[in-house]
């Protein structure tokens, strides 16, 4: 083989990767318009969804700019508890709502770990050290940063270019962590795009798809205020934002035998007057009453949505249970369920069984 041919079959070989190269970068480049820029309006709106919401334990450290960091114990009430997930504070919550006339209390074991709203951790070793770093939050219904109305579902995925548009990286994103870090690491000269579609769940557990950048921009934008953060320091304001009638009618007619728990009119306390009587409600919005004295008889119904269902309840032979309630909250926790209503400053009747 001469020197021409060697040569003419390099330069073949050459051009045959070049032109390969050139249809792989092509189709692997980064779409302008959907690049994230460093502190661009996107990549905060982002950060905020994905920053750590104080607010969620505020039963426990009156703090909604950052968490404690489980697991941990606690006494409440004198009862001693270990809270290991976010679902332990109903345990906290149960305890406090078990008596309306007693004094609260909640002791920390400590040391504990405080999480902020961008991840960061502090070691906290004494109740002092907590109400320091809890006076630096904005307080309660203070308009905060995070945002709450809508969360991303995960996981997500981005791609990481170099600078000859060339995909060097997929990074995978699974949580919230991961996603707060990612975008708060993106430097001037990095190239990073997520990849469309991706899906939020909004406060209402609907969902919206997503398809790009700018549609991401629009719907956390559109979305940031529609809800109640529920940024206050009262655990019982709102018990039951994802309630309805229909979960109310299931947990009333499928259990049975009823009991009077709390029962309290016109500042009197009647909490034993119904003692012995067992209620059943049934799906025809009828109710019976039995006890040793025989079974009376009535109504009830049920409107309404999340924190304002309204309960009516008409059992004439039995006058302190008749009320236009509203439902206040469902409990269920360790074998038990208690549907409270409530009416007026003072008003309550709260029903017990022991279904679950």
């Amino acid at each position: 083989m001469n020197v021409f041919k060697i040569l003419s079959l390099i330069l073949i070989v050459a051009f045959s990767i070049l032109s390969c190269r050139t249809e792989e970068t092509e189709f692997i480049e980064a779409p302008a318009e959907e690049t994230i820029q460093p502190n661009s309006t996107v990549a905060n709106l982002m950060k905020r969804t994905a920053s750590n919401d104080g607010s969620v334990d505020n039963i426990i450290d009156y703090a909604n700019c950052f968490t404690v960091k489980l697991p941990i114990s606690v006494q409440v009430n004198g009862v001693q508890l270990d809270i290991n997930t976010t679902d332990d504070y109903n345990a906290i919550e149960f305890i406090f709502d078990e008596f309306d006339d007693d004094n609260d209390t909640i002791v920390i074991s400590y040391p504990i770990t405080i999480i902020f709203e961008d991840y960061t951790e502090v070691i906290v070793n004494t109740d002092s050290e907590l109400t320091g770093y809890a006076s630096h939050c904005l307080g309660e219904n203070v308009l905060d940063d995070d945002i709450e109305c809508l969360d991303f579902i995960y996981p997500i995925s981005a791609s990481v270019f170099n600078t000859n548009n060339e995909l060097i990286e997929t990074v995978y994103l699974n949580n919230d962590y991961d996603l707060y870090h990612f975008i708060d690491h993106i430097d001037l000269d990095d190239i990073v795009s997520l990849n469309f579609p991706i899906t939020v769940v909004l406060f209402d557990n609907s969902q919206i798809v997503i398809p790009s950048l700018a549609e991401l921009e629009l719907a956390i934008n559109n979305f940031s205020d529609s809800c109640d953060e529920d940024d206050d320091y009262d655990f019982n304001d709102d018990d039951c934002t994802n309630c309805t009638p229909t979960e109310l009618e299931s947990i009333l007619t499928t259990c049975s035998n009823w009991t009077v728990d709390k029962l309290e009119r016109n500042g009197n306390d009647y909490d034993d007057y119904y003692n012995g009587y067992a209620f059943n409600f049934f799906t025809d919005g009828s109710v019976a009453v039995d006890y040793s004295g025989g079974t009376d008889y009535g109504t009830w119904a049920a409107s309404g949505t999340g924190n304002n269902i309204q309960v009516v309840i008409d059992i004439p032979d039995l006058p302190y249970c008749n009320n236009n309630w509203n439902l206040h909250e469902i409990e269920q926790y360790s074998g038990e369920t208690k549907v409270d209503f409530r009416v007026g400053g003072d008003d309550r009747l709260r029903y017990e069984s022991t279904c679950n």
